[in-house]
Order: structure tokens, then C-alpha cells, then sequence
């Protein structure tokens, strides 16, 4: 980043006795680069804008520096989606543990979380996990996570497999499309 700062040969006046000063050309101000560390707090989103005291710009004539704001741009990440604290994610799901029910182990972003599916779960359905969300930078208290299942089919059916979703078919013969 680049911020004028005071002249350090003049002290931010533009004089020196008996003419001008070099460095600042008699303006006060010298333009320098300056790297600056910023803490970022959890649970910044897309746009925020932090301050960072005394590291905007020198001030006129001597004065004091003023602050400088960073303007946050948060990247997409691959899994999750966020909408204000709660966190969205898609998890898939085999056709049997849709059917029968299953216990899933999650990765979220502060570790694992064990997701019970219910027998008959449907494609597109969602489940909360209270407090898995992402923490909010007023109060501290965190949003929760929303998993949608999508059940996913084998790609490649043998014979056997077949014959079984056949009979399924024949034994469960109600129409979904009604």
C-alpha cells in the first residue's frame, strides 16, 4: 500500500532553513510504500470495513496520521455458502442411506458434526445444525449450518443390482409423478 507520511527531513513543515526541502519538494509530505498488518476477526463478510488507527495518511502540517480503512472482499469457498451467519451446504447421499437412514460424518469449519439422516429422506432435503454457522462479528453467537442431501445414484449397475430395483419398483408401485 502507499501512504504519505511526514517529511522526515522537515519534520511535515515543507521548510528548511534557508530554502525548501528536498525530500518533500516543500510539500510536507513524502510518499513512501508501507506494509501494514490488519487482524481480521472471524466472521467478517463480503464488504465489511475495518479500521485500522493511525495508518491512513499523514496529517497537514505535523498533524497526527489518520486511519486507514480496508474494505474487505471475502473469496467463495468451494463447500460452503454463506447467507449473514447461517452457512449452506450441499452433502450427497446414497439411494439406501436415503432410504434406510444413516449417520453422516460432516467436515465444518471448526471440526466434525454427525448429521442423522431419517429413513425416507427425500433429494433437496434440509437439516439444521444449530450453532455450526459462521460467528457474528456484533454479538459473537454464531449462525447455524443448513445441510441439503441430494441422493446420487450408482453410476454403473451390474445385473444383480438391477434385478433388485426391479422388484423394488414392482413391490413399491406408487406413481411419484401424481
Amino acid at each position: 500500500m502507499v501512504f504519505s507520511r511526514n517529511c522526515g527531513a522537515c519534520g511535515g513543515t515543507g521548510q528548511q532553513t534557508p530554502k525548501a526541502c528536498e525530500p518533500c519538494a516543500g510539500s510536507g509530505h513524502e510518499t513512501r510504500s508501507e506494509t501494514v498488518t490488519a487482524r481480521i476477526p472471524a466472521g467478517v463478510a463480503d464488504g465489511d470495513r475495518l479500521r485500522v488507527p493511525s495508518k491512513g495518511n499523514s496529517g497537514q502540517h505535523g498533524g497526527q496520521p489518520g486511519d486507514l480503512y480496508v474494505t474487505v472482499k471475502v473469496a467463495p469457498h468451494p463447500v460452503f455458502r454463506r447467507e449473514g451467519d447461517d452457512l449452506h451446504m450441499a452433502v450427497p447421499i446414497a439411494i439406501h442411506e436415503a432410504a434406510l437412514g444413516a449417520k453422516i460424518d460432516l467436515r465444518t469449519l471448526d471440526g466434525g458434526a454427525r448429521l442423522r439422516v431419517p429413513p425416507g429422506t427425500q433429494s433437496g432435503q434440509r437439516f439444521r445444525l444449530r450453532e455450526r454457522g459462521a460467528p457474528s462479528t456484533r454479538n459473537g453467537q454464531r449462525g447455524d449450518l443448513i445441510v441439503e442431501v441430494r441422493i446420487v445414484l450408482p453410476k454403473l449397475l451390474d445385473e444383480r443390482s438391477k434385478e433388485l430395483l426391479r422388484e423394488f419398483g414392482r413391490i413399491n408401485g406408487e406413481n411419484v409423478r401424481e
